[in-house]
This record gives C-alpha cells, structure tokens and sequence, in this order.
C-alpha cells in the first residue's frame, strides 16, 4: 500500500492555544484539596519511587491494538523498573466486572473505557498528579467526555473513532456513477440518489446497510443538527429529527436498507459489516474501525467516503479513555502511565498500528502516517474537522447510552408499522428526558 504523511485538516477542532510540555517523568502534583474552584497543589516525586511497584490495567481490545498496548506497556515497565498486569476482559464484561471489583475493595489501577458515566464517581482527577495544564495537550472535543463538572480531568482520550460511509468501488465504477469527492462531500440526496443508481445497476438487494445502532444514527441526527442529548439535558429536536430519520424510514419500508436486519437484532447492536463484505450493498454506513476488517477480508475494490452533508456535514464520534482509579493504591504510578501511554510518539504509534483516529493536539497539527489504507484514513480525519462540536457533547452525556438504546427501540417500532415516525419522536423526547433525569439524579 501506498504510504504518505499528510497533516490532519483537524481546524474545527484544534482551536487550542500553545501547547504546553507534557510534565517530566515522575512529576506529580499534591492531593490537594475539596474545594471545586482549582486544582490541586504540585508538587514533585522521584520516579525513582516507582521501582517494585505493581500496576493493574484492565483493558479490552478491538482487535489490531493489542499487540501494540503490549509493546508500549513492555518499555514502560522497562523504563520505570515496575509490573503492569494487563488483564483482558470481553467488552461486554467491563463495567459489572469493574463495578464488582469496586464493590469488593479490590479497585483495578488504570481501565479503558468508552464512557465515564458508570464510574465518574470513582475516578481520579488526573490534574492533582498530572498538572493544571496537561489537557491542553489534547483536543478539545475529546476532552468533553472526560472534564468533570468543576473542570477535574478524569481520563485522557486516548483514541478516537468516527463513523462513516463505505462504498464498493467496484460497484460504482461498473454502474458508471462518480465517486463522492472527500474534499467536497455529497449531500444526503446525492448519496441516496447514487446508491440506488448503483443498485439498479448492479442488481443488488439493497441500497445501503448501516449497523442497528444508536451511536451510528446518532451520526444522520448529528447531520440535520441535532442530537439525543448534551450538556445535561434532553436535546432533540423533533422537526430535525424527523428530516433526518424520514430516509431511514423510507428505505427500510422500501426494503432498500434491510428492514428484517433491524428488526431482528431487537435493541442489540448489530454489524452490517457482512452484509457489505458480501456485496449485497454498495454502501455501509459504519466507521474507521472497520478499516483492518476489510482491507484483510473485502474481495473488492472498497473505499471510505466521506459522510454525506445536510445542514451539517461530518461524521459522529467514539472512541475510548484511559482512567485512574481514586481508590487505586498506586494513584503517582496510575497517572503516569496514562501519560506514558499517551505522549505524542506512543500515541502516534498506538493509533497508527490499530487504525485508530489521534486525540493530541499536536499528531492532529503534524499528521499520522498509517502502514495501510492512508487514503481512506485520510477521509476521516477529514471528516473529523467538519464533525460538529455538539457531536462530541451528546456521545459524552452519562444519558447518551441509555437515548441511544430508546433511539433504536422507537425507529424499530416504526419499522415494523406499530407507530408513526412524530409519534415516535414525541416518545423518544419523553424516555430521554427520564434518563436525563435519572443520570442528574
């Protein structure tokens, strides 16, 4: 594969100022006190202490970044003469098995996260060992999900997804249809428009698949501007919301996107990543993450697209932390590895071996060079400049998981003809301001 550096056209999201220099190993800052009106005092310990110590991280894996958690992890138990015990657990395993451990006195060090919501109580706010200024190092629409409501730092964004289109090119070079250009994205009526062109051309049973997923949806509300939830509160907009899922509706009572791929997961998250890697669509709505799967397993030419624009364009974010523990019994130690894990060359490397999308501010500035598919990784870091900031509001919100459940439930009743889609919304509007509630609560 073709390998270039480019830099990342991140503007809507580096609107940083001067970067300050990550603090030196082993510089940590006080326990400070109570108060939510500033942080902890710093103060300074030898690295040196470090030696002997123990580290537990809990950890689950998407795939491609093990092997490289497990380098990075290696040079820092060399470097700091400690132990880290990685402990691999089923995504869906994390948080009643952290909680348990919780529960039980027995609190793990460090853990990989996609949401802080289950824990935010119990996180250690990294500013008392890591400074003031640390989190200035880090994009800001990453840091939402992980900045306290008094402005405590209780994890570090330590990669970031986007969704996204796939297209089979194949498919659209055979039907004679222009590729979308990522430098200037299509509208939701263009892509519509070619996807069903190439369908009729290529005989295929649908037009598009997307995974059953809120968080996936979430990315056309995010484009007709709007969102489940942000800031604490209940966000949708139901006109919005209805301009938005109305070609959702459309094509799954048309049959275009697989109505009974819906409707049979339930509420479950369901891939459609088969249903594309069988050519049965000639575009899958899903994200980066994907990449890895299908430059191993695809036997077509495929390529990312960008996401289609409607009074918004980009794509919707993911992604996942790295926090501490408060109860953790080595919190210098704890911090300093998430430093570690996240300075600009381990981060870079992280990312760039698992396909992932950087969360410094600084790779976002400079560029990442991947070992494949740079051109289709280009397209969502792309993407990722024009990715509203509300985006990143809605997938940090403690009710944002919950909404999106609510989201798939109400657009599942619809589909299968037991409601409207206003009265769908109207409903929607309701569960999510309970959850809002019962979060703040």
């Amino acid at each position: 594969m073709r390998r270039r550096h480019i830099a990342i056209r991140l503007t809507a999201l580096a609107s940083v100022g001067v970067l300050l220099a990550a603090c030196a190993p082993g510089e940590v800052e006080g326990e400070g006190d109570d108060e939510p009106t500033g942080p902890p005092e710093v103060e300074s310990v030898d690295p040196a202490e470090f030696a002997g110590e123990t580290l537990n991280y809990v950890y689950f894996t998407d795939g491609p970044d093990e092997q490289i958690t497990r380098e990075l992890i290696a040079e820092f138990e060399e470097e700091y003469d400690v132990t880290v015990e990685l402990e691999i657990l089923p995504y869906a395993d994390l948080v009643t098995s952290v909680q348990a451990r919780l529960s039980g006195g027995d609190p793990p060090d460090v853990v990989r996260l996609t949401s802080l919501a289950d824990f935010e109580p119990d996180l250690l706010d990294l500013r008392a060992y890591l400074g003031e200024n640390y989190s200035e190092e880090f994009l800001p629409g990453p840091l939402t999900g992980a900045t306290g409501d008094n402005g405590e730092l209780l994890a570090i964004p330590s990669d970031l997804t986007l969704n996204g289109p796939f297209i089979n090119v194949d498919m659209f070079e055979e039907a004679g249809v222009e590729l979308p250009d990522p430098a200037d994205p299509w509208s939701w009526d263009e892509m519509l428009q070619a996807v069903e062109e190439v369908r009729s051309a290529a005989g295929t049973p649908y037009s598009m698949v997307m995974d059953v997923s809120g968080h996936r949806v979430s990315t056309v509300l995010s484009q007709h501007g709007t969102a489940l939830v942000a800031d604490g509160e209940m966000a949708l907009d139901p006109d919005a919301a209805e301009q938005a899922l109305s070609p959702l509706m459309d094509l799954m009572a048309e049959d275009a996107m697989p109505r009974d791929f819906w409707l049979g997961s339930g509420s479950r998250y369901e891939g459609g990543n088969e249903i594309f890697l069988a050519e049965e669509a000639p575009l899958y709505l899903s994200g980066n993450w994907q990449v890895a799967q299908f430059a191993a397993d695809a036997q077509f030419d495929w390529a990312a697209a960008p996401n289609p624009c409607a009074t918004e364009c980009g794509g919707f974010p993911g992604g996942k932390y790295m926090a501490a523990l408060s109860e953790s019994e080595n919190p210098a130690l704890a911090a300093e590895f998430i430093r570690f894990m996240n300075t600009a060359e381990n981060q870079e490397r992280f990312v760039a071996h698992s396909l992932f999308l950087p969360t410094r501010a600084d790779l976002a500035e400079s560029g990442v060079t991947y070992p494949e598919r740079q051109e289709d990784m280009d397209v969502f870091l792309e993407d990722l400049g024009r990715t509203p900031e509300l985006g990143y509001e809605a997938n940090g919100d403690p009710a944002f998981s919950a909404s999106a459940t609510e989201l798939i439930n109400e657009m599942s009743e619809v589909v299968a003809g037991n409601k409207d889609l206003p009265t769908a919304i109207t409903d929607l509007q309701d569960s999510t301001q309970a959850l809002v509630e019962e979060t703040s609560g």
